[in-house]
């Protein structure tokens, strides 16, 4: 049984996937206005609502769950519909090729940190991402403290486990998306760079970076300029600096 807590999260869970949830648990005794709020939503969304004392709460989950903990259930059409966000390949290849105008993805090879998965994803949908792609292998996956860090994003933005990331970026190459992949030792800058085409952004792994076949996919690697005394930032910190170059050079006015 999966769960997700917080207020934040499951509340951004319910307006924008409430099918997902099998059942509300609220602690018993807190009824302040945000539970009340919250209570409201699950209600309207015909959610089922159960109270509970704290204590049960915290033998469910480890994390803060400020007394909401929602039972996570399959969604009525179930994975690699469109109404789940958990695609299969080749529903991310329909999607390139059906989208109009230019894709965003983000592929993420080998992160294996939850807290930094679940900042990933929060960026991705801030940014308006299309996709997010990881390994079933060696990769953090979909887990509640991943959907606590996400703010619902977890839920939202599709999210795409591939057997072998290679192949899915040859497939993405040969569909007309440029691949970008985040390198410190690479010689371009992304603020060199016209991202404004159809594009995947390839973030290694903490610590090790792309494993090379990854790297040999990229049709370019690019690195963020370092102005202090550290060489490397954190991959979601730098997942999220190269989304909103895209971002920025999307939404900027034709010279």
């Amino acid at each position: 049984m999966e769960y997700v807590y917080g207020i934040h999260t499951v509340d951004s869970l319910l307006r924008r996937n409430p099918q997902s949830v099998r059942c509300l648990l609220l602690q018993a005794d807190r009824d302040d206005k945000r539970m009340t709020a919250l209570l409201e939503l699950a209600q309207n969304q015909g959610v089922t609502v159960v109270r509970h004392p704290r204590g049960d709460l915290d033998a469910i989950v480890s994390g803060r769950h400020q007394g909401v903990v929602a039972r996570m259930g399959p969604t009525a059409a179930g994975p690699g519909s469109c109404e789940s966000n958990v695609w299969r390949e080749s529903d991310l290849l329909e999607a390139v090729e059906n989208t109009r105008g230019p894709m965003l993805i983000l592929v993420l090879d080998g992160v294996t940190d939850p807290h930094n998965l679940g900042a990933c994803l929060r960026s991705a949908d801030a940014a308006g991402v299309n996709a997010v792609v990881v390994p079933k292998d060696n990769a953090a996956d979909l887990t509640p403290v991943v959907s606590k860090v996400a703010c619902g994003a977890a839920e939202v933005v599709p999210f795409v486990r591939v057997t072998n990331i290679s192949r899915t970026l040859q497939a993405l190459k040969a569909r007309g998306v440029w691949l970008y992949g985040a390198d410190g030792d690479a010689e371009k800058s992304i603020y060199d760079s016209d991202l404004k085409d159809s594009v995947a952004l390839v973030m290694g792994a903490e610590g090790t970076g792309m494993r090379r076949l990854t790297r040999e996919q990229c049709d370019y690697l690019l690195h963020l300029p370092m102005a202090g005394s550290v060489d490397s930032l954190n991959v979601s910190v730098a997942a999220g600096i190269f989304l909103f170059e895209v971002v920025r050079q999307r939404n900027a006015p034709n010279k």
